[in-house]
């Protein structure tokens, strides 16, 4: 047997099978990976384990296999709402340093099924159900979590609005984890990862033969999968036009109709949508329903960017780098001029760059203190031009005044007087009293 003939048939197994390299690099996955992601092998392969966790799977086993140099076995929740196993097996070099990482994934259809054997076998347990801590500083975040704890139990659908990377997931998972559902799924479609032909089968199952390439035993969608708990349907401004009716009426009624089948089901499950575009905007523009809109925005809740929430940086950082630590054993510090920096990076990316940026500090730093030599020459570009950009569709006196205004808050709440002021922006002392007066006296 030749290695293209190997090779090809390892592509096509049923199973997952997933290989990571010493350094959490994915060098390999099947086409297994369509079924449970909705991504194809060639979108996967080459990102680190740091891109994947938590938004594909919960309760990962790498961690523990670097950490035991054993085997470990764990049930998971793919994004997809896929009930899977998760068994990985340590690859060790002639020095008995762990090489590759080789992962068999294998589908559990009814959960009701697994032995006591295999339940002492594996770790069962599911990490959507630990309360998941949130801790925030920031005076903006306070009525958002706020709005959160209020609404935890609400029966009714509620929607994240954020830029990308704000944290919209992660909060939908805390707003699960203290509500009265966290003990059963929290089940995750990312509606602009999978196929659009896909979505409607994969929310509300098929029976067998539906349709060509069907599963002849037919399928569990995955609002009947998280029956009880909570279905996120992150980027929902992404799902079809013509789904989205559909989705109305089972946000209003309960009930569903798997393809193929003419029998209603009834769920008991809460839907929670995020999205980083204007969703009235895509109404005006006929490309998002505006009853479906209607019905989701009850309870709205926007995230503020990372840059309006200063107060949080130096703690988000502080939380990544302790993760990232625990998952590479390492024991990196964050010295004050990285945090300096941090502080006046505009983070266009938000949380999710902030994440990225220490996981590569970590992973790449030799010493024990991350000095600012060890950042991306990107990040000491202090957003110029994102900054411009933010002003481009306001009238000129407009932008400079908000501009002056800002200079003239921080100067004053930093020197307190209009001398003190007016000598560090080199202006006149009643100039700066005027300004002083426009923006601060006049607005207490």
């Amino acid at each position: 047997m030749t290695y293209e003939e190997l090779k090809k048939i390892i592509d096509n197994l049923h199973d997952e099978i997933m290989i990571y390299d010493n350094n959490y690099n994915l060098i390999y996955i099947n086409n297994a990976s369509i079924r449970h992601y909705g991504l194809k092998p060639e979108e996967l392969i080459g990102k680190k384990f740091g891109e994947l966790d938590e938004i594909f799977w919960d309760n990962s086993t790498l961690p523990e296999v670097y950490r035991t140099k054993k085997p470990v076995a764990k049930r998971q929740i793919t994004n997809l709402g896929k009930d899977i196993i998760t068994i990985s097996v340590p690859i060790f070099d002639d020095k008995n340093n762990i090489k590759y990482v080789a992962q068999n994934i294998n589908d559990i259809y009814y959960v009701n099924e697994i032995s006591k054997a295999e339940e002492k076998s594996i770790d069962i347990s599911n990490k959507e159900k630990i309360e998941i801590p949130f801790h925030s500083s920031s005076e903006k975040m306070k009525p958002v979590i706020s709005f959160i704890q209020k609404v935890k139990n609400i029966e009714s659908p509620c929607i994240f609005l954020g830029e990308t990377g704000t944290g919209k997931s992660f909060l939908a998972k805390y707003m699960h984890s203290i509500s009265n559902r966290k003990n059963k799924p929290f089940v995750t479609i990312n509606c602009a990862c999978i196929n659009p032909n896909l979505i409607e089968s994969e929310l509300f199952g098929y029976k067998k033969g539906a349709f060509s390439g069907a599963s002849s035993t037919g399928k569990k969608g995955l609002v009947e999968v998280a029956d009880g708990g909570v279905l996120f349907l992150d980027e929902i401004s992404e799902m079809p036009y013509d789904l989205q009716a559909k989705l109305l009426l089972f946000i209003q009624d309960k009930e569903f109709i798997p393809v193929g089948s003419e029998k209603k089901h009834t769920v008991d499950v809460k839907i929670v949508a995020a999205t980083n575009r204007n969703l009235e905007q895509m109404v005006e523009n006929g490309t998002f329903r505006e009853d479906l809109y209607f019905r989701l925005n009850t309870f709205e809740i926007t995230i503020p960017p990372l840059r309006e929430r200063q107060e949080d940086i130096d703690s988000f950082a502080d939380y990544y780098l302790n993760m990232y630590n625990e998952l590479y054993g390492k024991s990196h510090t964050l010295s004050d001029d990285v945090k300096k920096v941090f502080k006046q990076y505009a983070w266009p990316g938000n949380l999710r760059e902030l994440s990225n940026i220490i996981e590569k500090a970590v992973v790449l730093t030799t010493n024990k203190e991350i000095v600012t030599t060890n950042l991306p020459k990107s990040i000491f570009n202090l957003n110029i031009e994102y900054g411009i950009k933010k002003y481009m569709d306001k009238p000129l006196d407009d932008a400079i005044e908000e501009v002056e205004r800002k200079i003239i808050l921080e100067s004053y709440k930093k020197y307190k007087t209009s001398v003190s002021v007016a000598k560090a922006l080199d202006i006149s002392q009643p100039k700066a009293y005027r300004l002083i007066k426009k923006y601060v006296l006049n607005n207490k």
